[in-house]
């Protein structure tokens, strides 16, 4: 009997012990719920997923300061830019991080073979089946089904052993929502259809269908914007003198792309000497202007931008970064990878559920290696495009938030149009108190990557009927409003901190906790702002009306490229990260307040435009010749 109760009270231990799972802690969760989409069934075992393990990279806690002893206008270290390879080695993950992670991958059963470390070592690659992902992530991968048949992948959340998690930012394809399921094992997962990049109906410029008149003039800028009219608008007078020493990129995502027959037509209207000029064409995995597709959707976007920046900053040559081929298309990453060596996969960043994976295999698909460092950052980069923040985890989103502050280390102004549903996100969709995108939502939705305290986000103003260019412009609203708000994610950086505090205090927002982010600790944007309504584009053969802060940050983006040129005819360098410098109270006088107008959404009035900073329309508009005059004098 003694025996008998001595082996029952071994086995009793046994069973009490530990479970290998018991020190597992969840890692991240679902930012928000798939709309339309039904959990279909359990994702089968043996599916192949090319998990990700991204490592956290060191000092990255320093980038703010560091980026503020270069683009701080007071700071004796203004202006001197990192190299790349400084970037990669101060920010590269700690040995002992990397031999945690590998450890503990060796640990669970993944030989060492199937590990690989990027050279820059911030990603570990490891490809496995679902049941291996499963146990290794304790979690459960389902399929889920969309209504026009489409399949994709996705967990609800994931966890990591606590010793592991202090060393990982994010693990993919894992709460992301945006995969299918990969019917061949060799095959990467692809994208749905529903990619960031992709012309729609919420996420291009807007048009309202209007017929433009022949006669134009600076007389009827307030009905049909052209250059002349923003020349006239924000002092644009300068004329580059050293083109051939500067850089302006424009990132498009395949299938948008430009017609050459519209770009002349553009041209033969307003610019007459840059008829049969193109956009120096960087082709970014399989990107190509593709013309079998030919509408709005999907050539408004791109024709919009590249008229008007090659328009305003010619005879600078402009780099069209156009990203993604037609099968897979492509997210933020891809383009990042271009122009950021260390940023690309199994070198940094990509993300088969949000991005473009390459080589792409399917028919028609771009098989080569991914575009990795082909070309330098440019001077100035604008892109037209974002996607709800809380369509992103936090992981996901400051993760490429940093990249954006490395590029600002690097020397280059990387440019986001703010939004054009005011306060509400795309299609007008607000979120529940869960933060959940919903119909009906009442609490704000702010954009990303907009809401990144690294970039320069980019409103939209309006000159107002019946005004002329002489007149005070208002936030836009026609046809869209400008997005602004307050992050749900980022901290405030130091930048901005007066001018918001200065906004809360002497016009606080009608609205409580329940609506936006009120703490008063938070990024908020938009930093500036451009005219964003009627504008007049050359599309299949006629001109269209177009409104957005897609039109806003191609403008801000070439008055910066306009005052690259004129640093870089004395010897200066281009201006690179230009927070600091917009929100310091030297260059107030060069912005033109904004002080009527608001970004109405959520069945509320939204913000309004107020005397200094605002939500709205940032700073103001920038007066490009005060802007020289200030940029000239900085080292």
């Amino acid at each position: 009997m003694r025996l008998l109760l001595q082996v029952l009270a071994i086995c009793a231990l046994a069973f009490a012990a530990p479970s290998p799972r018991a020190n597992y802690v969840v890692h991240e969760r679902r930012a928000a719920e798939p709309v339309a989409w039904t959990k279909t069934r359990r994702l089968e075992a043996h599916k192949i997923l090319p998990l990700r393990v991204g490592i956290r990279q060191e000092n990255t806690h320093e980038l703010e300061e560091i980026l503020t002893s270069i683009s701080h206008p007071e700071s004796p270290t203004y202006g001197q830019h990192w190299s790349p390879e400084k970037v990669v080695e101060y920010f590269s993950p700690s040995q002992a991080t990397i031999s945690t992670v590998k450890r503990w991958l060796i640990d669970t059963g993944f030989h060492p073979d199937r590990i690989r470390v990027s050279p820059s070592k911030s990603w570990i690659d490891i490809a496995m089946t679902a049941s291996e992902a499963e146990s290794l992530l304790d979690t459960e991968y389902h399929v889920y089904t969309h209504p026009s048949g489409h399949e994709q992948i996705g967990c609800e959340s994931y966890s990591l052993p606590d010793h592991v998690r202090e060393h990982v930012e994010l693990i993919k394809p894992t709460v992301h929502f945006v995969h299918r399921v990969p019917d061949d094992p060799a095959l990467s997962l692809k994208r749905s259809t529903n990619k960031l990049g992709a012309p729609s109906s919420y996420n291009g410029p807007k048009t309202n269908g209007a017929q433009v008149a022949d006669a134009l003039s600076l007389a009827t800028c307030d009905k049909f914007i052209t250059p002349e009219c923003l020349r006239a608008l924000y002092s644009i007078e300068y004329e580059p003198i050293v083109p051939h020493l500067n850089s302006y990129g424009i990132v498009e995502f395949t299938p948008q792309a430009y017609l050459a027959s519209d770009l002349d037509l553009f041209f033969t209207n307003f610019s007459k000497s840059q008829i049969g000029t193109r956009p120096a064409l960087v082709s970014i995995d399989g990107g190509i202007v593709q013309t079998q597709n030919q509408s709005f959707d999907f050539n408004g976007e791109s024709n919009l931008d590249l008229e008007y920046a090659m328009a305003l900053t010619n005879p600078t040559p402009v780099t069209l970064l156009q990203t993604g081929d037609l099968v897979q298309g492509a997210g933020f990453d891809n383009w990042l990878d271009a122009v950021d060596k260390s940023f690309c996969t199994f070198q940094g960043g990509d993300v088969p559920n949000q991005d473009g994976i390459y080589p792409d295999p399917a028919p028609g698909g771009f098989n080569e290696s991914e575009s990795c460092g082909i070309i330098k950052p440019p001077n100035v980069v604008s892109i037209s495009y974002g996607q709800d923040e809380s369509s992103a985890t936090v992981a996901y989103a400051t993760r490429q938030c940093i990249e954006y502050g490395k590029l600002g280390l690097m020397g280059s102004t990387v440019l986001y149009s703010s939004g054009d549903y005011g306060v509400a996100g795309y299609g007008g969709v607000c979120l529940d108190n869960n933060g959940q995108p919903v119909d009906g939502g009442k609490k704000f939705s702010p954009d990303f990557p907009a809401t990144c305290p690294f970039v320069t986000a980019v409103g939209a103003t309006q000159i107002n009927p019946n005004s002329t260019v002489n007149d005070p412009e208002s936030a836009c609203e026609q046809v869209i409003y400008s997005g602004g708000g307050f992050s749900n994610i980022f901290p405030m950086p130091s930048y901005q901190k007066d001018a918001v505090k200065s906004y809360l205090k002497n016009y606080p927002p009608p609205y409580t906790a329940e609506q936006y982010n009120n703490s008063g600790t938070v990024r908020a944007y938009p930093d500036l702002s451009a005219n964003g309504a009627n504008y007049v584009v050359a599309l299949e053969g006629g001109f269209s009306l177009v409104f957005g802060t897609s039109a806003s940050a191609p403008v801000v983006g070439s008055i910066i490229t306009l005052i690259n040129d004129a640093r870089l005819a004395i010897g200066k360098r281009p201006l690179g990260f230009i927070n600091h410098v917009i929100y310091s109270p030297w260059f107030s006088w060069a912005f033109n307040d904004i002080t009527s107008g608001g970004n109405q959404g959520c069945g509320t009035p939204g913000f309004s435009s107020t005397k200094g900073w605002d939500p709205v329309t940032g700073v103001g508009t920038p007066n490009t010749k005060f802007l020289l005059a200030e940029f000239l004098l900085l080292p």
